[in-house]
């Protein structure tokens, strides 16, 4: 619930009631007819008083007197002029009070400032969810009543990417017990309209917060390749120590992440090894499969990983003989997870923790259909990045989620979690 700052009547000493006066105003403003948004709505018409009554109370601490009254010094109120700036509720005329000379700069409209900067950050919102820029300025035009171009709307997000900068390098702590890497395929016009992967990584810190850690634009090689240069990225950043690195089975990766973190063990994410599964069956099978693999990722040991594996192959590699070849292959990135505790497993065997990121992405790209360039790409994924959990509930629930695995990671890697 949000917390509602007490207001104090300067001449009672009493506490307002603002309910009771936002009914007063309702009812007012019904009886008059007029709109509660809109041009000349009432809350426009209320923003409207309280910015002018603001720049008033800026131009009397400026000057050293009240209105209305002498002025001490050479300085003094030159009348004012008309001014349109772009609220959270619409267009607003405002009066601006003026001095003699010259020198009064106000703060809470700033000379040349057209719009709040509240507008500025649901421009960025809108953007996070994938609108185009004519997208938004069709979304002004209609909400609001009022016109922004386009070009105003991509200035407003290119400064967003001063930002993203700092935030892509910014220093990371010095151990995660566990980080999740993935990539998602992106349409970028360059030349022509191809796929490019990028790379985004995710930690989850000794206090069990979810840490996106950055993303990268892929240059088009290796994936391997690629991620070596990222994770060495992030062991410059500050990450001396990663416990378990759960990634997809991509090959030779597991030696890119070994080569960064000596002692790093290396997951194979459980839900991209179904995944591929069903890439070699009919859709008709999919739930039996699913159904048959579960005993093999849920074993209690190694051993018993291996007879259910055996007993699920009897029974399909005869169908489907390229499924057993691929859960062969990557057996020795699958396995490492039973060894350790059921908490560290259910935050460790699968990317869960980066698949409902990838799904915000996602749905922001769908949107967008295709991008201009890899800079334009980047930025929508750090606007989406800077709009998640806006309440930080998700947080809390994670940190609450994340404790009996942590101290089961204090126990299994000990001396390496502090």
């Amino acid at each position: 619930m949000t917390d509602v700052i007490e207001m104090i009547d300067p001449v009672t000493g009493e506490i307002i009631d603002q309910q009771q006066i936002a009914e007063q105003l309702l009812a007012q403003a019904k009886e008059k007819g007029v709109s509660l948004v809109g041009p000349g709505g009432l809350l426009g018409n209320l923003t409207k008083t309280v910015l002018e009554t603001a720049l008033e109370a800026e131009m009397t601490e400026h000057l050293g007197y009240e209105k209305h009254r002498a002025s001490p010094g050479e300085n003094a109120r030159n009348g004012g002029r008309s001014k349109t700036v772009l609220t959270e509720v619409g267009a607003v005329q405002i009066e601006v009070p003026r001095d003699r000379d010259g020198s009064f700069e106000p703060k809470i409209v700033r000379k040349r400032q057209r719009r709040l900067d509240g507008i500025d950050e649901i421009v960025l919102s809108l953007t996070a969810r994938g609108l185009t820029t004519g997208e938004v300025a069709a979304h002004f035009e209609d909400v609001y009543g009022a016109s922004v171009s386009k070009d105003t709307i991509s200035k407003i997000t290119d400064k967003a990417i001063e930002e993203m900068t700092e935030w892509q390098n910014r220093p990371l702590d010095r151990i995660y017990p566990v980080v999740f890497i993935d990539a998602i395929v992106v349409k970028v016009q360059d030349g022509q309209v191809r796929n490019k992967p990028f790379y985004v990584a995710v930690g989850v810190t000794t206090a069990g917060e979810r840490d996106i850690l950055g993303i990268w634009a892929g240059d088009g090689g290796e994936g391997a390749k690629f991620w070596l240069g990222v994770l060495t990225e992030l062991k410059n950043r500050g990450v001396e120590d990663v416990c378990i690195v759960v990634c997809d089975g991509l090959k030779g990766l597991p030696e890119s992440i070994t080569t960064t973190w000596e002692f790093a063990v290396v997951q194979t994410c459980v839900i991209h090894l179904i995944r591929n599964t069903f890439k070699f069956a009919s859709r008709e099978y999919w739930e039996q499969i699913s159904k048959d693999l579960r005993p093999v990722y849920t074993a209690p040991t190694e051993a018993a990983a291996r007879a259910r594996f055996e007993e699920f192959a009897e029974k399909w590699a005869s169908m489907y003989p390229a499924i057993r070849k691929l859960w062969e292959n990557a057996w020795t990135e699958f396995i490492p997870f039973l060894d350790y505790d059921v908490e560290i497993r259910r935050i460790s065997c699968s990317t869960n923790a980066i698949e409902s990121l990838n799904a915000r992405y996602r749905r922001a790209v769908r949107a967008r259909g295709h991008f201009p360039n890899d800079a334009a790409a980047l930025k929508c994924f750090y606007l989406v990045t800077r709009s998640l959990d806006p309440t930080g509930r998700g947080r809390a629930r994670w940190v609450t989620r994340a404790k009996p695995a942590l101290n089961a990671f204090a126990i299994s890697f000990d001396g390496r979690i502090n």
